[in-house]
């Protein structure tokens, strides 16, 4: 055929294969932070050092990786963070008229726990198919 791999996508190098698991363990150890201390789950996600230094690594290496299944790996883990961040953003500005009524402590706490499993979900998913040698898709 053309030289591609099925799917059409290029052959990552190793090194690429082995940032994109680092990244996803320091999206991991994020994660996990929120999970075994008093915060949640997606604070220690958007706010903690682990997956603040994630993100970057995203950006920095997400040129490596074009053209290959990884791209689609960086694609999901950044938009994991941005839309985790989108979502307790609205979540907190919609709860914040309604904690005059104390009802928007408890809507906060809700969305930041239901955006939290999502990330959860988001990075093991997106690890089993990085291990899995696949891209993931949204």
């Amino acid at each position: 055929m053309d030289g591609l791999p099925t799917g059409g996508f290029a052959q990552p190098k190793p090194s690429d294969v082995n940032w994109t698991h680092i990244i996803y363990a320091l999206h991991g150890v994020g994660v996990a932070l929120g999970v075994a201390t008093s915060a949640f789950i997606v604070t220690s996600f958007l706010f903690g050092l682990p997956s603040l230094v994630a993100v970057v690594l995203n950006y920095v290496k997400r040129g490596d990786v074009r053209g290959t299944y990884l791209e689609s790996h960086f694609r999901w883990q950044i938009r994991t963070f941005w839309f985790a961040l989108l979502w307790v953003v609205v979540a907190f500005l919609l709860s914040l008229p309604l904690m005059l009524v104390i009802v928007g402590f408890f809507t906060l706490w809700l969305a930041v726990v239901i955006v939290g499993l999502w990330v959860l979900y988001r990075v093991i998913r997106g690890w089993m198919k990085l291990s899995a040698g696949e891209p993931v898709y949204a």
